[in-house]
């Protein structure tokens, strides 16, 4: 990202789905069995614009170079398959800072895997794996014939991976503002740490700091789309990647193609209650990773106890890490969240858990890492995430306000509801947003697939519901189980997702997977 003053310089078809279900009005949702079939499904909708057709690109102009040696190097181990090629180009769109002329622009790196003819965007959560990893990866996952059809295009995000990072959280800063206190207190640390971080974000980004947002995501998707050649923008997003496609199709519905929404985030304004239902979720899903674990005779035993136990001993003695910072009861519970989110992982956090039990806190302390550490290749996660989701909101609280909350959420949500309220501190002293909110809907676009997971910590299905309801096109399919991600994680949700992308078949509406 190229800024006046500063250094910020520098599955699918596998697919993952989270979030939340949105039956049709009146209708039974049809019940998808294991081998596919659905019991009398409720009529779908009709949207008045079509699938569009799946088309090969125009006069692209990205010019993409071998990239595989760097791109292995970010994933680490366990890697992709060595038969997979990787090119990246950069791909240039305006800042568009609010307030100022169209001069700046934000260079962003983008990765292409698979020969298939007909590109098809992967956009993930700013607090996750960057675009080009996230597609990566995800290629790693699905079948060749796939990547014959389609070329993943990853993308990373404005201020995150590789498109100019938004390191500007200084480094001992970052710790203090995952670090609030399951059981007591207020969020008084928590808000002076962010306070430290705003300071040094309005430095170091300059027109940038508010320019960070889905709404100007959104913008550099449709830059893309015209390097890329293509007439439409066909695409997955995960998360809150999901929430930049939605924003995406209300600002240019005639530019959507195939769409799959992996999870949306609530839309909701509110950005105190939207959280409200995150932590219920989260809490849900340590019920649901409680069941796994007691269904695999792990050796945690029961997790909420061992977590009580776990977050008294960090309390009286916290361990402190090669770099000097302690590993407290609250990075301990934010490392757990991170972990419930990934449920390929649950096994690997369990063991976590018992290992930080014993005195050993590496292992859990592996979940968090991608917020406390920072490095070129590798930046820390948690700056980009304050800077895109303060920008998309226009809730601000006072300190009493926090206080309040925090409380009300600890008693409903005891191991989540600081870890989430937290979120709120961070935009305490962040700009305001003076833009209006971008209208729900998106009239005029073809059908797009929302994807949800019933029980998900990070896009709650109470949220996805919402957000799935204001879009006249959406068409819902609701994966019964839990985690952060169904497509991959569902094979009946999965298969759906593959008909829509590959063969233009829209599922019915309110079509529920089994767990």
């Amino acid at each position: 990202m190229r800024r006046r003053r500063t250094r910020l310089l520098a599955a699918l078809l596998a697919v993952t789905a989270a979030a939340g279900c949105a039956a049709g009005p009146s209708v039974r949702p049809a019940l998808v069995e294991n081998d596919g079939k659905t019991a009398t499904p409720g009529p779908a909708k009709t949207p008045g614009v079509p699938l569009p057709p799946l088309g090969e690109p125009q006069s692209p102009t990205l010019k993409w170079a071998d990239c595989d040696d760097d791109t292995r190097q970010r994933i680490g181990t366990p890697g992709v398959p060595d038969g997979l090629h990787f090119t990246c180009a950069r791909v240039t769109a305006p800042l568009d800072a609010p307030g100022e002329p169209r001069r700046s622009l934000v260079r962003l790196l983008a990765l292409k895997v698979g020969t298939g003819p007909v590109p098809l965007v992967v956009v993930n959560d700013v607090d996750g794996d960057p675009g080009t990893v996230y597609a990566a990866r995800l290629a790693a996952t699905l079948p060749p014939a796939f990547l014959e059809k389609f070329s993943l295009i990853g993308l990373d995000r404005r201020g995150t991976g590789l498109s100019g990072a938004a390191q500007c959280v200084p480094a001992d800063i970052r710790h203090d503002l995952i670090d609030a206190d399951p059981a007591q207190g207020g969020l008084g640390d928590v808000l002076d740490a962010a306070r430290k971080a705003g300071q040094q974000c309005a430095i170091e980004l300059d027109d940038s700091q508010t320019a960070l947002d889905s709404w100007r995501g959104a913008g550099d998707l449709d830059e893309l789309r015209k390097q890329l050649g293509a007439d439409r923008l066909n695409a997955l997003g995960h998360g809150d990647g999901s929430k930049v496609l939605a924003e995406y199709a209300v600002r240019y519905p005639g530019q959507v193609g195939r769409m799959v929404l992996d999870g949306v985030p609530d839309p909701g304004a509110d950005t105190a209650a939207v959280l409200d239902a995150v932590a219920a979720g989260a809490q849900s899903t340590l019920d649901a990773f409680a069941a796994d674990c007691a269904a695999r005779r792990c050796a945690l035993g029961d997790p909420k106890a061992a977590l009580t136990a776990l977050t008294d001993q960090l309390r009286s003695t916290p361990p402190t890490g090669g770099d000097g910072t302690a590993f407290g009861p609250g990075v301990a519970m934010f490392a757990v969240y991170t972990g419930l989110a990934q449920r390929s992982r649950w096994p690997e956090l369990a063991d976590a858990i018992t290992a930080a039990r014993a005195g050993n806190t590496g292992p859990l302390a592996v979940f968090a890492a991608p917020v406390l550490q920072d490095s070129r290749a590798q930046p820390s996660r948690i700056d980009a995430t304050i800077a895109t989701r303060c920008n998309d909101s226009q809730t601000r609280l006072s300190a009493d306000q926090l206080d309040q909350v925090v409380a009300g959420m600890r008693g409903k949500y005891p191991q989540f509801g600081a870890v989430v309220a937290q979120q709120l501190a961070w935009c305490g002293p962040w700009p305001v947003r003076t833009e209006p909110l971008p209208a729900p809907g998106a009239p005029g676009a073809p059908p797009i697939l929302v994807a949800a997971t019933a029980t998900d910590p990070v896009t709650p299905g109470v949220g996805s519901t919402r957000a799935a309801d204001q879009m006249p096109s959406a068409v819902t399919i609701t994966w019964q189980g839990a985690g952060h991600g169904a497509l991959g994680a569902s094979p009946c949700v999965t298969d759906a997702a593959r008909a829509f992308l590959v063969d233009g078949k829209i599922p019915a509406d309110g079509t529920l997977c089994p767990a």
